[in-house]
């Protein structure tokens, strides 16, 4: 029997319905969801408690500050909701029960009342604006429900407190509550929340504006009036009793916000800087310190005037944590918008000649290596290294000088002859142990002039060397986002070789208050040292205190110099501005004050600082690296035997005879002799030998000092040999005569503590010292024309 023609209908009609819902769901899943969805949002950068230091733009031009769901005021969402969109969480985003009720209460009114919109669909308008006709409702009921089959509901309502307008180019509750209330959308009091739910609805007629304020103030009492009848506005715990009426007087009786507040746009060149480290990440916690930041940019700010005076325009800080080796604060010029002078560099992460600000960290390298203690006296005099002949900053030399006081004075000769000793890539290594990464990885690039400024670091990279001497050599990376995990600890050098540093450093106090420990009875507890870059193109200064490792940088980013630019005079004050505003109020104890279980005592030579010899009538006891202890003696005290009448040395082969005795004389090596001769300076010698009685035979060939080793000398063109002479010195144990031979051939004869002179000619030349004992030295000199 063949069906009934109105079955037959019925079944054709059920398979077209069924025909449109598949090709509904296929056009749903084909259609792409609005490109306004995948738009960029503001980069938020946080200070460590999540305060907001800075917003950027996103990259159309609207301010749309990341909002994550879970962290938005959990009553403001239930309000939003109870106000909006009560069946939010069963409609396919169109209410069929709404657009029953506006439709019935619309048309016994006579014209339009209230409308059936829901979240989903405001955000489709948010997302693609159309205009206001009954096609335009057709497809925004389309695209509402493809949201809701695609998207979550907790998604469709993240995108909503996303991109609901606020006003102007203002988007989303967390920017919303920024600019209206200086804080973000985590707690809101109950007139916040009235104010954030009622702009919404007529955004440009109702955000915070003078001209605003009467509509604004009648939209929130009416929304909080509305939300408080509906039980949906927070009356506090129970405990309170606080009744809807009093509620409302409160909301009523708060003040509304006149404008917009301006966004946060604190650390700059940090935000700036981080935001180019991490592309695409839009929330960025950081380790900076909102307290810490602030003082270090008022430091510098307060500077500025007095630098740009002098021809410094740009300057630099960085504070460290030094218990969690966080960075609290990074300052990165002078002046954000000095775009003269190249302002918006961060100059914290910029590298540049630090000058002496690394001979601390040479100085605990030696005494590690058993090279160096404290207490050794170390000539600073001039010499040559090849084709480099140091000099110190104000181009005086001292002499012999304790190697404590070298490094307090930022004498560079010591520093140039232990680097020499210690070896460049064994410290460029210790460099790179502690993080930095802005040395030149060819083997061979650098020279002993590393030692005084020959190298470029950023004060980043400075800041992570003296955290690690403040504690105790341990490097530990910097970490200036939270999401960083800490690093391993790199042990750079021992806790003693720290010590003793730190000790060194704590010296000097403050440059611009000399006397600042005998006036106030504080100790120190800041151990620092400063850095001028040849030219004076960079002033340095870095130390700790008590709880920070600070840096400060102050120059120029175009290199032009300043005579201003001086560790000690230009940074120095501004270091210590920022570790004493930072340090804790009181007196603190002082953990220096513990010697360190690795480190000794050891008896010395009073005078030298090396270790004693008979002829040593003064002794003490220092400290120094219990499994490295310095094993060289004191080459300065010489106790010789005298024949009394005549004072004259004498031997055992001549002593019969004689009466003598023995006496201590200081004997300077004749390098010390010969630069003191030059500064018409004379020096108590030990006495000569009498007759027939000079001693069988040195102990030691004399050793060449120039040439410098793989010295390579220049001459000019058109310029006469004997006016380009090449100094020939040498030094040698005993007091003797030696003889200087080029090529094989006699050239003159001088003591040790003189210098001949050589009119050099182009060539491979070999230089022969040789002592009147026939023990010699050689060097090969390479002469050649300057191209």
């Amino acid at each position: 029997m063949a069906p009934r023609p109105s079955r037959k209908r019925a079944l054709q009609g059920a398979l077209a319905v069924l025909s449109l819902l598949l090709a509904a769901l296929a056009a749903a899943w084909w259609v792409p969801l609005p490109e306004r969805l995948l738009e960029q949002h503001s980069v938020v950068v946080e200070y460590r408690d999540g305060t907001v230091a800075h917003v950027f733009l996103a990259p159309d031009e609207r301010w749309r500050v990341p909002t994550v769901l879970e962290e938005v005021d959990p009553a403001y969402v239930q309000a939003l909701l109870a106000l909006e969109d009560k069946r939010f969480a069963w409609h396919p985003g169109v209410d069929p029960l709404a657009v029953v009720r506006a439709a019935m209460t619309n048309v016994l009114r006579g014209r339009r009342v209230s409308g059936a919109s829901t979240l989903t669909l405001q955000l489709v308008r948010v997302l693609e604006p159309r205009p206001r006709t009954f096609s335009s409702k057709l497809v925004e009921s389309l695209r509402a429900a493809q949201l809701e089959l695609r998207l979550s509901k907790r998604e469709i309502l993240s995108a909503y407190l996303q991109f609901v307008p606020y006003g102007r180019n203002m988007e989303g509750v967390e920017a919303a509550a920024l600019a209206y209330f200086g804080h973000r959308a985590t707690h809101l009091s109950a007139a916040e929340m009235a104010t954030l739910l009622a702009v919404p609805q007529n955004p440009n007629r109702r955000f915070p504006s003078p001209a605003n304020v009467a509509r604004l103030q009648a939209a929130r009492d009416s929304v909080a009036s509305r939300l408080l009848d509906a039980g949906a506005l927070p009356l506090g715990s129970p405990e309170a009793r606080v009744t809807p009426e009093a509620v409302l007087a409160e909301v009523r009786a708060t003040p509304l916000p006149s404008r917009l507040m301006p966004f946060p746009r604190e650390a700059p060149h940090a935000a700036a800087w981080l935001r180019a480290q991490r592309p695409g990440q839009l929330v960025l916690r950081t380790t900076l310190d909102a307290g810490s930041q602030r003082l270090t940019e008022r430091v510098m700010r307060e500077a500025a005037p007095g630098l740009r005076a002098q021809a410094i325009h740009n300057g630099a800080a960085v504070v460290v944590d030094r218990e969690r080796a966080e960075v609290v604060a990074l300052v990165g010029s002078l002046d954000f918008f000095d775009t003269a002078h190249g302002g918006q560099i961060p100059g914290f992460a910029t590298a540049r000649s630090p000058g002496s600000a690394l001979k601390p960290f040479i100085y605990a390298l030696a005494i590690d290596e058993g090279l160096a203690g404290p207490e050794q006296r170390v000539a600073d005099i001039p010499a040559a290294y090849g084709t480099y002949a140091p000099r110190n900053f104000d181009g005086k030399f001292q002499g012999l000088v304790r190697l404590e006081s070298a490094l307090s004075q930022s004498l560079n000769l010591p520093f140039v002859k232990l680097l020499q000793q210690l070896g460049v890539e064994r410290f460029l290594g210790t460099l790179r142990l502690a993080g930095v990464t802005s040395l030149n990885p060819e083997p061979g690039h650098y020279g002993l002039s590393a030692s005084v400024g020959g190298i470029e670091l950023t004060p980043l990279e400075v800041a992570g060397l003296y955290l690690a001497l403040a504690e105790n050599g341990q490097a530990r990376p910097l970490r200036v986002l939270a999401e960083d995990a800490p690093g391993e600890a790199q042990e750079l050098f021992s806790r003693g070789a720290a010590w003793l540093t730190r000790r060194a450093l704590s010296l000097r106090d403050r440059p611009d208050f000399p006397a600042r420990r005998q006036l106030t009875g504080l100790p120190s507890q800041v151990h620092w040292k400063t850095g001028t870059s040849f030219g004076h193109r960079d002033a340095w200064a870095a130390g700790s205190g008590p709880r920070h490792t600070a840096v400060v940088w102050t120059g120029n980013f175009d290199n032009s110099p300043s005579v201003h630019l001086v560790g000690a005079e230009t940074s120095g004050p501004l270091l210590f501005d920022i570790l004493e505003g930072l340090a804790p109020r009181g007196r603190t104890e002082d953990p220096d004050l513990a010697v360190p279980p690795d480190l000794t005592q050891v008896e010395v030579c009073a005078w030298s600082g090396h270790l004693p010899t008979e002829a040593c009538t003064q002794r003490k006891l220092v400290y120094a690296e219990r499994s490295h202890v310095p094993t060289a003696v004191c080459p300065y005290h010489q106790q010789v035997e005298v024949e009394v009448a005549t004072g004259l040395a004498v031997s055992p082969a001549c002593r019969a005879g004689r009466r003598t005795e023995m006496r201590v004389f200081l004997s300077w090596p004749a390098s010390v002799r010969r630069w003191l001769d030059e500064q018409h300076r004379l020096l108590p010698q030990p006495p000569a030998f009498a007759p027939g009685c000079e001693p069988g035979g040195a102990r030691r060939a004399p050793q060449i000092i120039s040439p410098g080793a793989g010295q390579v000398t220049l001459l000019i063109p058109g310029l006469p040999a004997d006016q380009q002479e090449v100094p020939l010195e040498a030094e040698s144990e005993e007091d003797r005569e030696l003889a200087w031979f080029v090529d094989g051939e006699f050239l003159a004869s001088a003591r040790a503590d003189e210098r001949v002179w050589w009119a050099p000619s182009e060539g491979t030349h070999e230089i022969v010292v040789s002592d009147d004992r026939g023990l010699t030295a050689r060097r090969i000199l390479k002469v050649r024309e300057r191209r």
